[in-house]
């Protein structure tokens, strides 16, 4: 090999060395946008369960004053009028909710299909609804056992379910009813041709089918 070569290849080798630690120095992740990210990820695992302070400080081995601290962040993040989702809390639960300035568009969204097609988590809520009414969301969470602030939001916006009224219990409470586009699209001519109650929270596969037919 030539002087010449030796020089050429030693030179690459140093190039690309330091070309290397530029780019390590300039990726290296900061450590608190490293946490929010993963309390972000988190956050959408849980969904309507909804994710405490110390559940996601457990799970990221924080103490609880920096996962708070993390939280109220992540929060002012999805303030921006960029975003479309925020973060709420419900008690000492955090959860993910669409914001009421897309509500609009998810109605076009939804009414673009004829056929109702719903989880079986809404289908379950959805049902709840009908047997029950008027309900509040907290009476269907204790069904449910399981949040139901987003389903709630998603039937709405659908159409199904409506709000109808305030309870007057403690911080009246807005109570939930089916509406007429609830009976039109189960081709049903009244409540009364609902099918016999099923047992709610016992086989959630049973109540997803409720309203199949």
């Amino acid at each position: 090999m030539s002087e010449k070569e030796i020089i050429t290849e030693d030179n690459t080798a140093v190039l690309d060395e330091e070309f290397t630690e530029e780019v390590e120095e300039s990726q290296a992740p900061d450590p608190k946008e490293h946490m929010l990210a993963v309390l972000e990820g988190l956050l959408f695992l849980c969904g309507d369960d909804g994710l405490s302070i110390q559940q996601s400080s457990l799970a990221m081995d924080v103490d609880e004053e920096y996962a708070s601290m993390l939280f109220d962040d992540l929060q002012k993040y999805y303030l921006q009028e960029s975003r479309g989702i925020e973060i709420a809390r419900f008690g000492d639960k955090y959860r993910f909710l669409s914001k009421a300035s897309i509500h609009e568009a998810a109605k076009k969204l939804f009414q673009t299909s004829n056929e109702v097609k719903l989880s079986n988590a809404a289908l379950e809520t959805l049902a709840i609804v009908a047997y029950k009414q008027p309900i509040t969301r907290v009476e269907i969470e204790e069904i449910r056992g399981v949040g139901a602030d987003v389903m709630l939001r998603k039937l709405v916006a659908r159409g199904l379910i409506q709000e109808d009224g305030r309870s007057e219990a403690a911080g009246r409470p807005i109570l939930y009813s089916v509406t007429d586009e609830f009976l039109d699209s189960f081709k049903l001519l009244s409540l009364d041709e609902l099918p016999e109650l099923p047992q709610f929270g016992s086989d959630e596969s049973e109540d997803g089918e409720l309203f199949h037919s």
